[in-house]
């Protein structure tokens, strides 16, 4: 059965164009072609890309935030409120007004100190700038790397690389769409490899690439304060970024594997798998071209660029600015009592009681 299964999966009709054969794919005359088990390695590779990120960030990312001045953040402790952990983690983490409410008129709270608690509860879970800036760094460094090795590669040289991005973020709004993007990436670059269409998946990889390691550094500069060179960085990755994915991607990459190959073969299995995967990643760069172009107007406008797909710095900076007004309410109460209370003599001549 396993057998039946293998030669029926390995069918040329499904991976090869007409006029190619399995046995025109094997070695021979000094010629070595790349093979499906190769992409075994990529499990390895994956277990040691986390080894050296882990490293890389430690050693790298963390002494380089500090010398930029990003110092770890110690988040403030909530109070341990079982009712509204217990609705956390079995609900929702955005309660709703009612749902406030009802918790509020449960354990005998303010809805306001339900809120907070809410939000600080979040901001647990959230990672502080530090961490932001290790993982911006990380992918920096790594979009930098095989974008290089892409170039040298590309140059006059039928070669791919199969490396697979260990993608640890928190969550967006554009969640799924990642999630989408990383399983069309995979099996792109995987079925590319495969079919032996290695220039294709060389190209594709190097096209989303080229525009992160402007993304990643403008980030970098962002959680560093350096908010003039973080404008202007990202006004580079958004350039780059529609030059890349909405012009080269669709009129030469995408024309060269979808319409082209018309004019001398009929479409077969391969030829629609490959462009259907490449079409979803067009209709995922015009909806990340939407969230640029607002952010893109933020830093034209308001001078300043924020993350559109996340509340996370709403919420937490909001929560930054409620500690601090506590603690300046706190030290004009204590001003009141020191001055009105215990130092009775500094109230002018005259204004004493009698």
């Amino acid at each position: 059965m396993f057998q039946t299964f293998k030669e029926w999966f390995w069918l040329e009709r499904f991976w090869l164009p007409p006029t190619i054969k399995w046995s025109d794919l094997e070695d021979h005359d000094g010629l070595v072609f790349v093979k499906p088990s190769h992409l075994y390695m990529t499990i390895p590779y994956a277990f040691g890309l986390l080894i050296i990120r882990h490293f890389f960030e430690k050693f790298i990312a963390m002494p380089l935030a500090k010398s930029f001045g990003i110092k770890e953040e110690v988040r403030k402790k909530i109070i341990p409120n079982t009712v509204l952990e217990n609705f956390f983690k079995h609900s929702t983490r955005q309660p709703s007004q009612t749902d406030i409410y009802g918790l509020a008129k449960k354990c005998n709270l303010t809805e306001r100190q339900v809120e907070r608690w809410f939000r600080s509860r979040r901001n647990q879970e959230r990672p502080c700038r530090m961490k932001k800036f290790q993982e911006a760094c990380w992918r920096f460094a790594f979009y930098l790397m095989i974008t290089v090795a892409g170039i040298v590669f590309l140059y006059d040289k039928p070669w791919v690389y199969d490396l697979w991005e260990v993608w640890n973020g928190y969550p967006r709004q554009d969640f799924l769409a990642h999630v989408i993007h990383h399983l069309a990436a995979i099996s792109l670059m995987s079925f590319s490899w495969c079919a032996n269409y290695i220039r294709s998946g060389t190209l594709v990889m190097i096209v989303h690439d080229v525009a992160d390691i402007w993304l990643e550094s403008a980030k970098m500069f962002s959680y560093a304060g350096w908010k003039q060179t973080c404008n202007a960085l990202f006004l580079i990755f958004s350039t780059i970024f529609f030059i890349s994915r909405l012009i080269i991607f669709p009129f030469w990459i995408l024309y060269c594997t979808l319409i082209l190959p018309l004019h001398y073969l009929e479409p077969f299995f391969s030829y629609i798998f490959l462009n259907l995967q490449l079409m979803v990643l067009q209709v995922l760069h015009l909806y990340w071209c939407y969230f640029i172009l607002k952010m893109l107007r933020r830093c034209l406008f308001m001078k300043n660029i924020q993350d559109v797909r996340s509340e996370d710095e709403d919420e937490y900076e909001e929560e930054e600015e409620e500690e601090n007004e506590e603690i300046t309410k706190g030290k004009e109460r204590d001003c009141l009592k020191n001055g009105l209370g215990a130092n009775r003599d500094l109230i002018p001549n005259g204004q004493h009681g009698h």
